[in-house]
This record gives C-alpha cells, structure tokens and sequence, in this order.
C-alpha cells in the first residue's frame, strides 16, 4: 500500500465512523450497552471490575473518536472553505483578497473583523440597500484621498518656493 492509499482508507474509514456513530442507531446502541452494565451491576456486586470495563472501555473509544472526529472536521472544513473560495472568486463583486484567510493570525482576522464592523455600519447609513462596500473599493477610496493628500501638498510646497522665489527676486531688483 503506497501512502495516498492508506490515507484513502483512512479517509473512508474516517467517514464511515463519524457518519454512523452520529446516527439514531449508535446512540441508541451505545445507551443500551450502559442500560445492560448498569443491570448487570448486581451480578458482578458492583465490584471494582465491573466499574473497570466500562471506565476502560469508554475512556478508549473517547480518545480514538477524538481523532476520528478531528479528521473529519478538517476535511469537511477545508471542503466548505474551498466551497467559499470558489464564491468569492466567481463573484464580481466580491474582493478575491478574502481567499485563503482561513491562514491568519487570530489578531489579523480580528483586524478584518473590525473592519467589516464599520462597513456594516457605512451600508446601513447608505440610503440604497444595494450600495455594496468593500475591501477593494474602501483600498481605491484611501488611494483617492491620499493622492488628493499629496497633490495638495505638493501645490503647498510650489507656493512656498514660489514665495521664496519671489522675495530673492526682489531683493536683487
């Protein structure tokens, strides 16, 4: 068996265990296997092997369903995040930047986070529900004010050197 088919097997096997023990059949198993040690507690006088079985046999099934339900988690996460992925790319007027941000920081989602807050907060002030805010159009938006920014302090600088221009000039005359 070559790598990618165990990780197949495992994958399927993975899938085969989650789907059943969160079905109505595996709950109703696993209370009935309680239900059968609790009744059979008088016959074994509730002895300290007795406690032992299920104790054993519960702790173990919980640490191998912690892997088991952590695999799965991840493949079904990473399906929906292709899933999201692939909206986002499809959609004009979406910012494809939003791709692949599973892969931040906690701070950087955070930051994110914030940021969407006050584009909420911008649409719900806007008078047409359709008028769409975002990423890109806010980055165009900064790119607008800061060039008018820098073109204002450019004509300053112009009209100080001008000034200073003008008063040599009439210093010479």
């Amino acid at each position: 068996m070559t790598k990618s088919d165990n990780q197949g097997f495992f994958d399927n096997i993975a899938t085969t265990i989650t789907s059943w023990t969160g079905s109505s059949f595996a709950f109703l198993t696993a209370a009935a296997i309680v239900i059968v040690w609790a009744v059979s507690g008088p016959f074994f006088n509730f002895s300290e092997t007795w406690q032992l079985v299920i104790n054993t046999g519960t702790t173990i099934i919980t640490f191998l369903m912690v892997f088991i339900i952590q695999k799965s988690q991840n493949k079904d996460s990473k399906a929906v995040q292709l899933k999201l992925n692939e909206l986002i790319a499809a959609n004009r007027h979406t910012s494809n930047r939003m791709v692949d941000i599973e892969d931040l920081t906690e701070d950087e989602l955070n930051n994110l986070r914030d940021f969407y807050k006050r584009l909420s907060d911008l649409a719900e002030e806007e008078d047409d529900i359709h008028q769409s805010h975002s990423i890109d159009a806010a980055e165009k938006l900064q790119r607008s004010k800061s060039r008018i920014r820098e073109n204002r302090l450019n004509k300053k600088k112009q009209n100080q050197l001008c000034k200073k221009c003008i008063v040599k000039n009439s210093f010479f005359e």
